[in-house]
């Protein structure tokens, strides 16, 4: 079965002077205006003029299986739903394990993501966790990249943060070039995510590590930079002086210290990172949790991956940014630091057909994955 998808406008991130898209199994077949099928074809009519068609959101940390359990087993967050990613306009997920690696294992988790991938989600995990060494599903981080497909890298490794296991420069070290070999023989990436907490050192360990290896800058991904003021000040220091990376995480509420991934974004834009050095993600389904200035637990709330889309809307609608180059931090970005960028984060022809329709309000309306409507909002 043929899909011929007809949109208002449609931008591939830029704009194109196209409306029409043709889905060919699960890929965009081609681009145009009026277009028509042969009679006697197999093919199903989409009719959404009143709608923008862009390249589905990609999120690069979600807690798939859940995250939390920092206050015992009774506050361990709900896993995520595939409606609940798809009414966002996202297409493709990576899932991450966090604090509780214990009842929550890679084994999970790579269970959840194939169960996205059964209802249509375009989903793919980190091996690993918080904890060095890592937990992983073959006993070898290697081995998870080159024989699991699912698997694109290591994460969310954490550091500069009390619930870490503090892990030495020779180990941060050791496991990033662990991954880069593993990464090649697999035909992939292989990012390397990093946790960062609110801890003194913060992107300390990743300076020294793009500064005294040979490990390139692209294979390392901070995330949580904007936990607060000074740490994403580090992170445009880091994203500026090593070309590298860095992602702002959409906090439903960054509290008295933290930054909205609004606020982050513009800082760094202001900074004169550039926008292709950003991207942004939700942790949804990760928990929130609160501790006293001792450490001690004191309460948590669930994330969820409703901010993320608010503060790109946000960075559009208040001119921080124009339409494209807002797209690019929720998907082409995104597709490019995770080694996907052949098939994901643009809409053009050979490319995965995940495609977002957005309102004049850039609410998503409708969400193919790999041509198949996932989420519709009629």
């Amino acid at each position: 079965m043929l899909t011929l998808l007809r949109v208002g406008c449609l931008h591939a991130p830029e704009p194109l002077d196209a409306t029409d898209l043709l889905i060919a199994d699960g890929r965009i077949a081609a681009l145009g205006r009026d277009m028509e099928v042969p009679a006697g074809w197999p093919v199903r009519v989409v009719e959404a003029r009143d709608l923008t068609a862009v390249p589905a959101f990609i999120d690069q940390h979600v807690h798939v299986t859940g995250g939390g359990g920092e206050g015992g087993c009774g506050t361990r967050c709900p896993e995520i739903t595939a409606h609940e990613i798809a009414s966002m306009g996202i297409g493709t997920v990576v899932g991450v394990l966090g604090t509780d690696s214990i009842s929550r294992s890679p084994a999970d988790l790579l269970a959840k993501v194939r169960g996205l991938k059964a209802e249509g989600i375009a989903a793919y995990m980190y091996t690993g966790a918080y904890r060095v060494p890592p937990p992983t599903l073959t006993g070898d981080v290697q081995r998870d990249l080159a024989w699991i497909p699912e698997v694109i890298g290591l994460g969310e490794l954490a550091i500069s943060d009390h619930r870490s296991s503090q892990p030495r420069q020779d180990e941060i070290e050791r496991l990033v070039s662990e991954v880069r070999v593993g990464a090649m023989l697999a035909g992939k990436r292989g990012i390397c995510h990093f946790h960062l907490g609110d801890g003194k050192r913060g992107l300390e360990p990743l300076h020294r590590l793009l500064a005294e290896t040979e490990i390139p800058a692209d294979q390392v991904i901070p995330t949580h930079v904007n936990r607060h003021r000074q740490l994403l000040e580090e992170a445009a220091d880091y994203a500026l002086r090593f070309e590298a990376c860095v992602d702002v995480t959409a906090f439903e509420d960054p509290g008295e210290e933290g930054l909205s991934g609004f606020d982050a974004v513009s800082r760094l834009l202001r900074r004169g990172v550039p926008v292709e050095r950003i991207t942004m993600s939700s942790d949804c389904n990760g928990s929130l949790p609160e501790f006293d200035a001792q450490g001690a637990y004191i309460g948590m709330r669930v994330a969820r991956n409703t901010a993320l889309i608010a503060d790109w809307q946000r960075l559009v609608s208040e001119d921080v940014l124009p339409l494209e180059q807002a797209l690019e931090l929720i998907s082409g970005n995104v597709a490019r630091v995770l080694g996907l960028h052949g098939r994901k984060g643009r809409l053009a022809v050979g490319y995965d057909a995940d495609i977002t329709l957005l309102d004049g309000d850039l609410q998503p309306q409708q969400t193919f994955i790999h041509g198949r409507c996932i989420f519709s909002a009629t």
